[in-house]
């Protein structure tokens, strides 16, 4: 059992690193290269169903903080499988409240899958576009709570978080 969660462990971790080196091409202009970044994350949260299916959520404990922060960005990326970030989700919330996971990537995770289902995001992870060289994000509910509940969970201000992507 211990050999299978080091080779989960280290698939995650090679899955992550091919991720990063492809997210360039998830707005390019080439439409080739943003197909090809679909189907790395297609299959990418895939292998996170199977892998939630035989262990659940990869938590620190079970696969390592790099894998289990691994699993939560290719949980973030699983855009076109609701199904699998919904279910990522659920795991995560769980883990959160068994305190073996991440409040604030459980916040992120929380408003990537409500906007990804059209509806209000809760924290203000997720960005529109830009407008005036400034981010906008999706729309929030209870825009005026927002840094409220961004303080709850560890994530900074909007105002500071987005002062990070403002093009001058």
């Amino acid at each position: 059992m211990a050999s299978d969660i080091a080779a989960v462990a280290a698939e995650l971790t090679m899955m992550v690193a091919a991720d990063h080196r492809a997210a360039r091409n998830a707005n390019s202009e080439d439409p080739a290269e943003q197909l090809a970044w679909r189907r790395l994350t297609a299959q990418h949260a895939d292998r996170l169903g199977e892998i939630m299916d035989a262990h659940g959520w990869p938590t620190a404990e079970l696969v390592g903080e790099d894998a289990a922060r691994a699993a939560w960005l290719i949980a973030q990326h699983a855009d076109r499988q609701l199904d699998v970030q919904r279910r990522a989700l659920r795991l995560m919330e769980q883990a959160v409240a068994d305190g073996t996971a991440s409040p604030r990537d459980l916040a992120f995770l929380r408003d990537r899958t409500l906007v990804n289902e059209g509806r209000e995001q809760i924290y203000g992870t997720q960005i529109a576009g830009v407008k005036d060289g400034a981010p906008i994000p999706w729309p929030c509910e209870e825009p005026e709570r927002m840094d409220e509940r961004r303080a709850e969970v560890g994530i900074p201000p909007f105002a500071e978080y987005i002062a990070q992507f403002s093009i001058a």
